[in-house]
């Protein structure tokens, strides 16, 4: 079950980051589960993890790492696409 809760709070930070920053996660709600987990661990190795936690995630430390995440692969795919 706390997986479950886990993948639910992950979608929901990716989802969050792709509407504060206007830009849409690829893959639909897999993207977003995968931005939010990705971002969350890149908050934690960073340093970032801080903030409530919720399924293991950190709320604010998993959406500031999902922003970078979600930054960094439009500016990858911004790149390939004028390649």
């Amino acid at each position: 079950m706390g997986w479950i809760i886990t993948l639910i709070v992950g979608g929901i930070i990716g989802w969050l980051a792709g509407v504060i920053i206007g830009k849409d996660v690829p893959f639909g709600i897999i993207g977003n589960i995968i931005a939010g987990l990705v971002g969350a661990a890149i908050a934690n190795a960073i340093g970032l993890s801080f903030g409530p936690t919720v399924g293991g995630v950190s709320i604010i430390g998993g959406l500031l790492g999902a922003i970078i995440l979600i930054l960094v692969v439009s500016f990858i795919m911004k790149a390939l696409r004028k390649a």
